[in-house]
């Protein structure tokens, strides 16, 4: 095993949410797969997020009330490294702690969980729609001005049995998740990503472990990416240009394509009235830049008008 690793047993933290447990358990398959007889004890660390579900993100300080309480175990050395959906993690990350690696990104997109497994562009006037996000939200509204959105949040299960507990005619989701809890079958739609951008990260998990363990992140290494950290790396650029929060409906996503990459991004208002798209193409070895200047460019045609309207009500 090449003196990797030194430690038998490693401390995984994760939320207790089914989603993330099933993604814990998918990292952790596959480093006792590959280091054999070590073990990998898996610990739930509840967060602010799991206990406000019934207060939107926007209100109880953003995407980082999933990650808060698990970095901080994982500073005071309560567990060892932890397993997060990117789209959750904060453009800033605490002194002392990194996202070691970025394993191969599921699919990124939006699905759309349907009552009669109808797509977006078959619903009724005024159809029910639930999410949690303002930017599946802001974009929805745009594509149909007429559609009433629900707000949801709480575990993935919790959410499509909301259809019928909250009689709506259907929920939209990460592609992601529904495939990593395997129920792609209760998919009626995949929405491709030139109708609905996805979230910064969406589709990529990050393990975050303490910069002083070289041990961990070598014996981690085998599960990198390097599309995928290319990608994510280019969106959260652009997200780090417009502020880091989720106050505002924003979206981007970065697709490699040999040596270049292709970003996508856009921000809204959160009524969907106003929409602004642009993209950008540039080299991979470049990225950082790629994302600032097409965060620039949204913010000078409207962007920061936007941002500007948040924060005053704020």
């Amino acid at each position: 095993m090449g003196g990797i690793p030194i430690k038998k047993t490693w401390v995984l933290g994760t939320r207790g949410s089914d989603l993330a447990l099933a993604q814990a358990r998918w990292v952790s398959d596959r480093i006792i797969k590959r280091h054999e007889g070590v073990k990998v004890e898996t610990v739930v660390v509840k967060t602010r997020g799991d206990f406000m579900q019934d207060v939107s993100l926007a209100k109880i300080g953003g995407k980082g009330v999933f990650v808060k309480e698990i970095e901080e175990a994982l500073l005071r050395g309560e567990i060892d490294f932890a397993v997060h959906s990117m789209k959750d993690v904060p453009v800033e990350i605490p002194e002392g702690l990194e996202i070691a690696v970025l394993p191969e990104r599921e699919d990124p997109r939006d699905v759309l969980v349907s009552r009669e497994k109808q797509k977006i562009e078959e619903l009724r006037k005024g159809a029910r729609i639930g999410t949690g996000s303002l930017r599946r939200a802001s974009q929805l509204r745009n594509l149909l001005p007429d559609i009433e959105i629900v707000p949801l949040r709480g575990n993935l299960e919790t959410r499509l049995r909301k259809i019928d507990t909250e009689d709506l005619d259907g929920v939209v989701v990460a592609a992601a998740g529904i495939r990593r809890m395997g129920w792609v079958h209760r998919v009626s739609q995949f929405i491709p990503v030139e109708v609905m951008l996805p979230s910064i990260g969406q589709g990529a998990l990050g393990i975050e472990i303490r910069q002083d363990d070289k041990d961990l992140r070598r014996a981690l290494s085998f599960l990198s990416h390097e599309t995928t950290e290319i990608e994510v790396a280019a969106e959260r650029a652009f997200l780090g240009r417009l502020g880091g929060g989720c106050q505002l409906p924003v979206a981007a996503f970065g697709k490699r394509i040999g040596n270049d990459l292709l970003l996508r991004a856009m921000a809204g208002s959160i009524d969907g009235f106003v929409l602004i798209r642009d993209e950008m193409k540039g080299a991979v070895d470049d990225i950082t830049s790629l994302g600032v200047e097409l965060a620039e460019r949204i913010l000078s045609r409207g962007g920061q008008a936007l941002l500007d309207q948040v924060y005053s009500r704020s």
